[in-house]
């Protein structure tokens, strides 16, 4: 394992904050003189059957750990996911069924071991252990913490302050997964910057139970590719890790400048030098971004595909996207979310009758994002694109 110093600093690497960074170091000595790696847990929901690379901030951080010589611990929340998690809710959610949790589960074990090492990765249900509690077991669970403390959490307090209705299983989303920590006998916990109250319900449960309490790391909440809203499948600023290789280039290729170092800090394998090196060779000339940010984008498919589908996208990007065929003066055109792709294209006066872009749609000359689209008849969800009607014409769409 590497010094305490070396390993603070990949640990600390893109952490928004650590609840008690002195705790944690003397956690890491005390591992290094023992030859005991750390426990470390991030949960997850499996709420929805894919993941996006939002999800993966965290995952990458656990592979941090686990490339220190850590035992990681990737816990499904089935027994959670049942009950919902009411985090930046303003409103009770609906629970998902045991069956429906069950089928997202799967695909999650499948996707987060393209970034985990399976044969070092600890997967873990909590169900495991709380299907086991008895009612007797869950009222003493449920005394540990009052309404007042429940009130803290900023969700709850807003809900309450509105009159909005709090429905009694939701206080026990953040106790269950505060207990989790102490089945796991967790040394350290992860959790995006809105999980920070669960976080430190963990610590409090495990000191309630005699266990030394474990450390509280939060991320940020990665944006998406907007740059301003948190990356999300019903904004549609996502990158699912499921999607083609292509769309998944093209996706990445289209955030902006500042955000691809965010996405860089976040989510590559790159060091942190390496990275500021390529700031540094921007500011002065010797690199351009945009093959800064095609570097980034074949990084992620690979990842999730392989080296040669990353080859292949991008050489289906340069050719599709190249200067060559692209204007330098691409036209912006900002239109109301919600159009049929045929209005849109009537909206920017491409082509003068449906007719015509019905015949352009059936000869493949229409394309988004250089994906060929036949369907002319349906909603666009992408909020920003790259339209192409014909040979030559090409305009930048932004949806509001």
């Amino acid at each position: 394992m590497l010094p305490v110093d070396e390993q603070l600093k990949l640990i600390k690497r893109g952490t928004e904050e650590i609840i008690v960074e002195e705790e944690l170091k003397k956690k890491i000595e005390k591992s290094l003189k023992e030859g005991k790696p750390l426990r470390v847990k991030a949960g997850f929901d499996p709420t929805a059957p894919d993941l996006h690379l939002g999800h993966t901030v965290l995952i990458q951080k656990l592979k941090h750990f686990q490339d220190l010589g850590h035992q990681v611990i990737f816990l499904i929340g089935d027994f959670t996911g049942m009950i919902g998690d009411p985090t930046g809710k303003s409103e009770t959610r609906k629970a998902l069924s045991r069956e429906e949790v069950l089928k997202n589960a799967e695909t999650y074990k499948e996707q987060v071991f393209k970034i985990l090492d399976p044969e070092k990765t600890e997967v873990a249900f909590n169900s495991q252990w709380m299907d086991k509690m008895t009612s007797y077991d869950m009222i003493k669970l449920a005394s540990k913490y009052t309404v007042a403390r429940m009130l803290e959490r900023d969700d709850f307090s807003k809900r309450f302050s509105t009159n909005k209705p709090i429905s009694i299983h939701e206080f026990l989303y953040p106790l269950v997964q505060g207990y989790d920590s102490v089945a796991l006998r967790a040394d350290v916990e992860l959790g995006g910057t809105d999980q920070k109250f669960n976080l430190l319900v963990g610590r409090d449960l495990q000191r309630d139970y005699g266990q030394e309490p474990q450390i509280a790391i939060t991320m940020p909440i990665l944006e998406g590719l907007d740059g301003v809203q948190k990356m999300s499948k019903s904004l549609g600023n996502y990158v699912g890790i499921t999607e083609d290789p292509f769309t998944m280039f093209s996706k990445i290729m289209s955030i902006s400048d500042e955000l691809m170092f965010r996405y860089y800090l976040l989510l590559s394998d790159k060091s942190e030098d390496e990275i500021n090196r390529m700031k540094s060779d921007i500011e002065n000339g010797k690199l351009h971004p945009m093959e800064v940010k095609k570097a980034l984008a074949a990084e992620i498919v690979t990842r999730f595909h392989s080296t040669n589908d990353a080859k292949e996208a991008r050489e289906k990007f340069e050719k599709l996207f190249s200067k060559k065929e692209i204007p330098d003066d691409l036209p912006e055109y900002t239109l109301e979310k919600g159009l049929k792709l045929i209005d849109i294209i009537k909206n920017i006066n491409f082509v003068s009758s449906n007719s015509e872009i019905r015949r352009l749609a059936s000869q493949g000359a229409i394309y988004i994002n250089g994906n060929r689209v036949e369907d002319i008849y349906k909603i666009i969800e992408d909020e920003e694109f790259v339209l192409k009607v014909g040979k030559k014409k090409f305009a930048k769409i932004v949806l509001k």
